[in-house]
Order: C-alpha cells, then structure tokens, then sequence
C-alpha cells in the first residue's frame, strides 16, 4: 500500500466540498493516507493532538499558511483526517504528532486570523458511538437569560440584569446570587413568566445539533441554573432527553419570590453529567458540556469536552474549545469532523 509523502494542496482557493470530492477517489482508489506534512522516514504515526478548523467561509486557501505554521512549530507529521461541510459550516480535521500545550497559543493566533472557530484538542469523542451532550439553557439553548426578561417585563430589569452579569462572570456566589435576583421577582404574575417561555429565542443550531444527536444515537439534556418552567418547555418542544433546572414557588398565580428545593448550581450541574452518563451507560470519554458562563465551567471540567459558546472571557479561558464565529452548529460541526472521512 502506497503512501502519500505530501499531499499536495490546491494552491488556489477551493472548496472545502469541491477538494473532498477529489482527495475521496484517491483514497478509494489507491487507499492513501493523507499526510499534509510527513517528514519521517518511517512513515509511522502517532497522533498526539486533534485540530478542527471549523468555518462559513473555510476553503483550502486556509491550508497553506496553516501548513507553513506547523512547520515552524516543528510539527513532523501531520495527516487529514476528515473534510466536509454540515449545516452551511465547512470543517477540516488534522491530526498531528505534537502536543495540544506545544501549539495553542500559535493556532489561536492562525484561527483568529481566518475569522474561524477551530478545536485543539487531545482526543474527540467517538461520534460513531453513543455519547451525551449536557447543555445549560440561558444564552446557550436559548439567546436570552430567562430571569432578565421577567424582570424587565415586571419593571425590575435593571436591578436583576446587573447580578445576572456579576453571577455569570463568577464574581459572585450563585445560589446567594439567584435567591437574591428571585426575590426581585416576589408578586409578578405567572402570566409573566408565560408570555417568557411562549418567546423564547432558540440559539441558531440548537434544532440541527439535537437532530443530529439524535441521529447518532446520542442522549442530549439540559441542566440549568434557570427554571424548570423553561427548560421543561423546551423538553416538551424540541425533543431534549432530559431537563434540570430550579424551581419558582408560585402561589395563587404568583410569584413568591422563592424557589424550591435543591438550587442547579455548578456543582448540581457537573452532578447530573456524572449520573446521566450513568443512567444511559455511556461513559465520561462520551460526554460533551456545553455552557457561557462560570458555572458551567465545573460541568465542562467533568465532561470529556467542554465548548463555550458566545461566552465570557474567564469561560473561553478554561474550556477546551470556544465558539465565537458559529453557533450550536458549530458542536454538531466538530462532532461530524471526529469521524473518519468517508
């Protein structure tokens, strides 16, 4: 079986569609490994990190100087291992024989430079095998912080909005934050919180990522730091297999001001990652956490892959990949480029 020294780039600007229709002959023609870079001798490799450059605008005209940065990064080997575009998002998956530590901070420079999203990492999840994706709710499932827009629709927003910020950027304890913000709320209507949940404005992607878990066999939940008036809706519409979150006390059609029982806070969250993988026998190398704000951070640590998705800085700081480009289509985006290209 012949292997490819170096697989030659198109030195004009191809899509990404355009080239896998190419480079998938050669494979089947000759079974060819497709080595951007190799310059061992023996040909033997041993991936140590994954890269997923990840992109509307992603073409082949992105390979070149990204082939000329791992070279000056001393990378030896360096092989394609999937290409393709998935819900109007184009993605390439290079595996290389360097550590994640050794070239993060030149890829983020590259990645930033392209205007695209990408993904250093040791290792993705298997999305050929079952898996679970953990989500929170407020600006990740939905654009909006849910406890904001009650407020603003019951004449408190100021005050609310203002600890929602502080709690989200970890600045302040969040069960103390969320029992004060609540009780902004004592005397509002139910109907407020009603006309909330019949708006709620899906995060782009959220629909094409829960379909494509689905279609892989994966379990996809919520765990919130919000309320269950919420989450359980969004359970009920759009196929989630699960949903945690806080409970508002309502009395007479009225909010109390109050929640019930246990508060979903980072800690809960990072919980329920650990017992879903339990319930559904999937195990942690499985498991993906998707959040914005410092209390998911403790759920991303636990799961094998922790995306931040529009988050804030101390977030996209400690996750392991940061969507700033794309949106939840850029999740389904990556877990596509973790299977072998076909």
């Amino acid at each position: 079986m012949e292997t490819i020294k170096t697989l030659q780039v198109p030195t004009n600007s191809v899509s990404i569609m355009q080239w896998k229709s190419e480079l998938i002959s050669t494979i089947e023609d000759n079974g060819n490994t497709l080595f951007l870079i190799n310059e061992e001798s023996n040909n033997l490799f041993c991936a140590q990190s994954e890269l997923v450059l990840m992109g509307k605008n992603l073409t082949t005209t992105s390979l070149i100087p990204l082939k000329a940065l791992l070279l000056k990064q001393t990378v030896t080997q360096a092989i394609l291992s999937n290409l393709g575009r998935i819900e109007g998002v184009s993605f390439l998956r290079i595996s290389l024989n360097k550590s994640k530590a050794a070239l993060s901070d030149a890829v983020k420079a590259f990645a930033n430079e392209q205007n695209c999203d990408f993904a250093l990492v040791e290792k993705l999840p298997d999305f050929s095998a079952p898996g679970l994706v953990l989500m929170d709710m407020d600006s990740t499932t939905i654009q909006i912080e849910c406890i904001d827009e009650i407020a603003r629709l019951y004449g408190v927003g100021e005050q609310v909005s203002a600890v929602t910020a502080a709690a989200m950027r970890g600045e302040l304890d969040f069960n103390e934050s969320l029992r004060t913000r609540v009780g902004k709320l004592a005397g509002a209507p139910e109907s407020v919180i009603k006309e909330v949940a019949d708006n709620m404005p899906l995060m782009p992607g959220l629909i094409a990522l829960i379909a494509g878990l689905k279609a892989a066999n994966w379990k996809v939940a919520i765990a919130s730091g919000g309320f269950t008036y919420f989450a359980n809706r969004l359970k009920e519409d759009h196929g989630f297999d699960a949903a945690y979150a806080n409970t508002l006390e309502i009395t007479d059609n009225t909010l109390t001001g109050q929640v019930t029982g246990e508060i979903v806070n980072a800690d809960v969250k990072a919980r329920t990652l650990n017992e879903l993988a339990t319930l559904y026998n999937i195990p942690l190398s499985q498991t993906v956490a998707i959040g914005d704000g410092a209390n998911d951070l403790v759920m991303m640590a636990a799961s094998s892959l922790g995306i931040a998705i529009h988050a804030k800085p101390i977030v996209q700081e400690k996750a392991s990949v940061a969507l700033n480009h794309l949106d939840l289509e850029g999740a389904l985006c990556l877990l596509t480029a973790a299977l072998p290209l076909k």
